[in-house]
């Protein structure tokens, strides 16, 4: 891992996002013919599949960063995945959902490295440029015992978790690309304010248990509102892309993001009552659902709903995939969850601008 490190960030040096002009915010006022013909690489690549590829390769990049934290303070420390020394608390409570969730974080983080670091070389193979999101690492990771003090490109400590997957899945009369957009969140109390997913600092250890295991059940639910968004756009922006090679490669991919999610959602079924006291957040006893399904915790696999039409047999799937506004959309979401209070204009407008490639991109075109 540490030697493609060095082997990236000499790529990055050599093909930058930034050095195509995208880092500055008149990106987004660009026109849409303008947008599909950027980038464009040396003939073996379509713009549009470009595009695509560079708006995932940009979101493994993100995940990366902020899977590496989680791994630093939370999972195991070995060559595969460098970082900090762990923090025995945090593990500790991470460790009261399962014994093996030190290794299961680490290895969600292995493969997020591997993906945009694969999709990086793959778009420089075929005369395409790469990204590089290094100028925007400006913010101030956690400083408690066990994090290595880098600077960060995600926030992981002012968190407002959706965990409307949870009722999303398990529900059998409601799909989000058919217009449902009711789905009960089942931790209420992380859609009402700003949460820390990992320790800050070292007064954090200084709360008790209670607060530290609060915080390793929002990081619990966080993995998995991550994990579920990359289960729908892959399939989402496969239907967009024209090469049977990049359509292998989404196909690929996307298929380890689901294997994540199904991780973590059984994880966060495991979850303890317990009441923050430092900020009074609620997490329930999810053993007690009293027959409502949509509260079970050990339905970890999609029930069926309706797909395409509702005068359709219902089907088992990954929801939502509609295409439209994909990659805005998974943006959207992660901005949503706090993961970028902090980050600059620049950086806005640069995601910003990948999105929208990436929804412009055609098949055929």
């Amino acid at each position: 891992m540490q030697r493609k490190f060095k082997k990236l960030k000499s790529s990055f040096t050599r093909r930058s996002v930034l050095r195509a002009g995208l880092a500055a915010p008149a990106t987004i006022g660009m026109m849409p013919d303008m947008l599909s013909s950027a980038w464009a690489g040396n003939g073996s690549l379509t713009a549009g599949d470009a595009s695509i590829l560079r708006f995932l390769a940009a979101l493994e990049i993100l995940e990366s960063d902020l899977w590496q934290q989680y791994n630093e303070l939370g999972g195991i420390q070995d060559k595969e995945v460098p970082g900090g020394t762990g923090n025995k608390p945090y593990t500790a409570a991470l460790g009261k959902l399962d014994m093996d969730m030190s290794q299961y974080i680490h290895d969600n983080t292995e493969d997020e490295f591997s993906h945009f670091n694969f999709i990086n070389e793959y778009l420089e193979s075929k005369g395409a440029d790469s990204v590089d999101l290094s100028p925007f690492r400006n913010l101030q990771g956690s400083t408690a015992p066990g994090a290595s003090g880098k600077m960060r490109l995600t926030n992981l400590m002012q968190l407002t978790v959706d965990t409307s997957w949870w009722t999303r899945y398990r529900s059998r009369t409601k799909n989000p690309d058919l217009g449902d957009t009711k789905f009960d969140p089942v931790i209420p109390g992380l859609l009402k304010g700003k949460f820390p997913a990992i320790p800050r600092n070292q007064a954090d250890m200084m709360h008790g248990s209670d607060h530290i295991q609060a915080i390793a059940q929002t990081a619990a639910f966080h993995f998995g509102t991550i994990e579920q968004g990359g289960s729908s756009l892959y399939p989402s922006l496969a239907q967009r892309v024209s090469s049977v090679e990049v359509l292998r490669i989404l196909l690929s991919i996307g298929p380890t993001e689901t294997m994540h999610f199904q991780t973590w959602s059984d994880k966060a079924g495991n979850i303890l009552p317990v009441t923050d006291p430092t900020n009074g957040l609620v997490f329930p006893d999810l053993s007690k659902f009293n027959g409502n399904q949509d509260l079970q915790a050990n339905l970890i696999m999609p029930e069926p709903t309706h797909f395409l039409s509702s005068s359709l047999p219902v089907c088992s799937i990954i929801r939502p995939t509609e295409t439209q506004g994909a990659a805005m959309g998974a943006f959207n979401s992660l901005m949503a969850d706090g993961l970028f209070i902090g980050q600059s204009p620049a950086f806005f407008a640069t995601m910003q601008g990948l999105a929208t490639q990436a929804d412009l991109a055609q098949r055929g075109a």
